[in-house]
């Protein structure tokens, strides 16, 4: 038995040799960070076996409380459940980690309606949109047939003024 567990830390450590090896080939990696860096590598292997997570995967998540829920949305921002940082939007923050907003309410139990924007940014984009006369066309559109038409005078119209000569090159002349 004792045969068994040591071929497994030999396993490990020939393990660990080879992926710090593998990483230290491609990566620039100072001396003074080599120790630290096989056993870190040599926990995580030890941990994969013996059934313990290393921080790789995903942990679960507690149940939020509707206070929780409530705290993490701001007039100026949204505190994100993934790493406490407040964002103006989630959206990119959550595509940076792989997630849908779908897929962010799922795993945090937030109800269908949790906001992905904060307030006081949709406002500001709404008002930009309305300073820009977004959303307008089709009331102009709807508004211009009720509108009286405009009579129309016949009167020749004068030559419109010749352009003048572009700069550039002369062209070629038919000879050459």
């Amino acid at each position: 038995m004792t045969d068994h567990i040591e071929d497994f830390q030999a396993d490990y450590i020939e393990l660990t040799a080879d992926i710090v090896a593998a990483y230290v080939s491609n990566n620039s990696v100072p001396v003074t960070a080599l120790a630290e860096l096989l056993s870190n590598v040599h926990a995580a292997i030890s941990g994969l076996k013996a059934g313990g997570g290393s921080g790789s995967a995903p942990d679960k998540v507690e149940k939020l409380t509707p206070a929780q829920i409530k705290k993490s949305i701001t007039a100026d921002a949204l505190i994100s459940f993934e790493d406490g940082k407040p964002y103006k939007t989630l959206r990119r923050h959550l595509t940076l980690r792989g997630l849908s907003p779908e897929a962010y309410r799922a795993k945090h139990g937030l109800p269908a309606d949790y906001p992905m924007t904060s307030a006081a940014y949709s406002a500001q984009r709404s008002e930009l949109a309305r300073a820009l006369g977004l959303g307008q066309q089709r009331r102009k559109v709807a508004n211009a047939p009720s509108a009286a038409p405009e009579e129309t005078v016949n009167k020749k119209a004068a030559p419109a003024p010749e352009k003048p000569k572009r700069a550039g090159r002369p062209r070629k002349s038919a000879a050459a």
